[in-house]
């Protein structure tokens, strides 16, 4: 069932940008192949199950720390002309509050907690940052404040989902060789 539904997210993504985006689609859907063709090679099995809530765990963490800490401590514009409310101060908090949580996580199912899991929680980290990015700037050539009002009050589907997508590329490439 959670196949469905990621896929039902990824045909809503391409809705979006079919509908609301004017420039540069060709490249968009591209973007949005990549990432779903990424997710088809992962195989599932109790390991991969386990790094891929981890992921789910990082970008989560990630996503609402940076915010949060950016919104109360922010001062420090990092992207002006892309993404104008990130803040340097919500990136480092949201990093290391990631990291802390993703930490816990692996001492609560019992985990080795190693380099390799470090280069994994940091590459996560950075592709879940680079994604948010890669999506804002296609929003702003396009214009747009919201990939669509699908999901009020969250921008669309494409803005929920955008960590994830650079996110799934990255996990995969590393569920291969780590």
């Amino acid at each position: 069932y959670i196949f469905f539904i990621i896929l039902l997210i990824y045909i809503l993504i391409i809705y979006e940008i079919l509908k609301y985006f004017k420039n540069k689609k060709f490249y968009i859907l591209i973007y949005i192949f990549l990432s779903f063709a990424s997710l088809l090679t992962i195989k599932f099995n109790s390991t991969i199950f386990y790094k891929f809530n981890l992921m789910i765990t990082i970008i989560v963490s990630f996503d609402i720390f940076s915010y949060l800490i950016g919104s109360v401590l922010g001062k420090t514009k990092i992207m002006r002309n892309i993404s104008p409310n990130k803040t340097l101060e919500g990136l480092i908090g949201g990093v290391i509050f990631s990291i802390i949580i993703s930490l816990v996580y692996c001492i609560i199912f019992e985990k080795k907690i190693d380099f390799l899991l470090i280069i994994f929680l940091i590459l996560i980290i950075i592709s879940s940052f680079l994604g948010d990015v890669i999506e804002s700037t296609f929003k702003r050539i396009n214009n747009l404040k919201n990939s669509s009002e699908l999901l009020l009050g969250h921008g669309g589907f494409f803005d929920r989902f955008d960590s994830f997508l650079l996110s799934l590329v990255t996990f995969s490439l590393l569920s291969k060789i780590l």
